[in-house]
């Protein structure tokens, strides 16, 4: 609506929690934003104006010749890390203690990889110039946090996206198919649809 040219792409990497009053994290600890041209130049006048708007902030901030493949890498985190552990209701931990967590982290991954690839995205290059966060093995990341707190989740911008872009790619999304429905499943159940009470007309099991 507003106009590719008119936005400077851009992410944040952060750890965070909501509260009743706000969002909470810890400023030392995030990687902050990450924002750059698409195309060159990439040290343009809107470029240097954010650097100067950050610059005495305290906010952790860099820039990007390489914003395209670093909105993936943070997209590849949201659907390889948020979307699990938010099936299982388990701190990050999981992936580390856990064989079967991290097998289906990794096919999650797999699957935006492929798409990635098919359309032009080279992740290489933001794995070599990003790094993570130490963050506590009880952390909850976002799509978790919203279901806790029983809001409806961005799994239509995670696993959904992919499983369109996987259509029309002619990529397989079994994973992310599995995981969009099943969130979806939780939201519902969120949403009081499973609150059966007994008077229901039966269900035949076959």
């Amino acid at each position: 609506r507003i106009g590719a040219a008119h936005v400077l792409p851009a992410l944040i990497k952060v750890a965070s929690h909501r509260t009743g009053d706000g969002v909470r994290f810890d400023p030392e600890t995030t990687i902050g934003i990450i924002y750059g041209e698409l195309t060159a130049p990439f040290d343009s006048d809107r470029v240097q104006a954010v650097r100067a708007l950050f610059a005495d902030t305290g906010i952790h901030f860099r820039v990007t010749e390489h914003i395209r493949e670093e909105i993936w890498s943070k997209f590849r985190l949201n659907v390889c890390n948020n979307l699990p552990q938010a099936i299982l209701g388990a701190g990050v931990g999981c992936y580390r203690d856990s064989v079967h967590m991290k097998a289906i982290s990794d096919g999650l991954r797999r699957e935006l990889e492929a798409i990635a690839t098919a359309r032009g995205i080279d992740l290489r290059i933001a794995d070599a110039v990003s790094h993570g966060c130490a963050v506590p093995a009880t952390a909850r990341y976002s799509t978790l946090q919203d279901l806790d707190a029983g809001r409806h989740t961005e799994i239509d911008m995670f696993s959904g996206a992919l499983m369109r872009m996987g259509k029309e790619l002619g990529i397989p999304t079994p994973y992310n198919e599995y995981t969009y429905h099943m969130i979806k499943a939780m939201e519902e159940k969120n949403d009081g649809l499973f609150d059966y009470d007994g008077t229901e007309e039966p269900t035949w099991a076959k």
